[in-house]
């Protein structure tokens, strides 16, 4: 294919990782307004470069007019986790939704690689309306914890630079270091609830200082700027260590001066 036809081949798949980026973003976002726990930390994604499609496909021997049909992974999308367990929250949620058919999965994580990967894999099927109407292409999710992502990202590097032949010694290594990543994992859901509880005190404590701030600043451009210093005095004393109770008292204490000016 031409320059130009790959760009043409390439733009539903572009617009699939966009869209999906978005709709598992927003689907974070929604478990956060309930102020509930959000089993996706964070969600990337990409197209594969012209070069490594045309690379994968020599090795796979995949026709050039057979890898809309054929490669899985043009489109790839990675939700990353905190815990082992959310992932299969994430694989769930993915099976209840109607806006994408899974073909397949891959478990790498109950079946580990020899190299030591895990991660789970989800092959979709996902429609795209284009201006000429909807294609259906195939993209891959890839869901994994953050200590796999960084497991997988490292041995990618090593792959690339050794060209598949990664030497043996260092392989061990990888692996070793794999089983160490996996370790940490296991021992980090061990204290989920522990970690969950931290986590949601400093979201809270974080939306309050925001908001007294935020009515400090109203205070000082209503030139209200006495009452703008003694809560901000207040303020520098409870951000490293006020508990909040005391943080939601200055609130209301902002909150009530605010009214008194307006």
């Amino acid at each position: 294919m031409a320059i130009n036809e790959w760009n043409d081949f390439l733009i539903p798949y572009e617009q699939a990782v966009d869209e999906l980026k978005v709709k598992f973003k927003s689907i974070r976002r929604e478990y956060r307004k309930r102020n509930e726990y959000s089993p996706i930390e964070f969600v990337t994604g990409r197209v594969k470069e012209i070069s490594s499609i045309i690379d994968k496909a020599n090795k796979l021997d995949i026709p050039l007019d057979r890898v809309g049909y054929e490669m899985e992974d043009v489109a790839g999308v990675r939700v990353m986790c905190q815990f082992v367990d959310d992932i299969e929250t994430v694989v769930e949620i993915m099976r209840k939704r109607k806006d994408m058919q899974i073909m397949y999965e891959k478990n790498y994580i109950t079946n580990v690689k020899a190299s030591g990967y895990r991660s789970h894999h989800v092959i979709i099927k996902y429609p795209v309306n284009m201006s000429f109407g909807e294609k259906d292409i195939l993209a891959e999710f890839q869901i994994r914890t953050l200590a796999m992502n960084f497991w997988a990202t490292i041995e990618h590097s090593l792959n690339y630079k050794y060209k598949h032949e990664i030497p043996n010694n260092i392989k061990l290594k990888l692996k070793m270091a794999a089983d160490a990543a996996f370790q940490l994992d296991e021992q980090m859901l061990e204290i989920k609830d522990e970690i969950k509880d931290a986590q949601r005190l400093f979201e809270v404590k974080s939306s309050l200082v925001s908001h007294i701030i935020n009515n400090i600043l109203t205070l000082s451009s209503m030139g209200k700027f006495a009452e703008a210093t003694r809560y901000q005095t207040q303020i520098n004393k409870l951000i490293e260590e006020g508990e909040v109770f005391e943080l939601s008292s200055l609130l209301r204490d902002t909150e009530r001066t605010l009214q008194m000016y307006k």
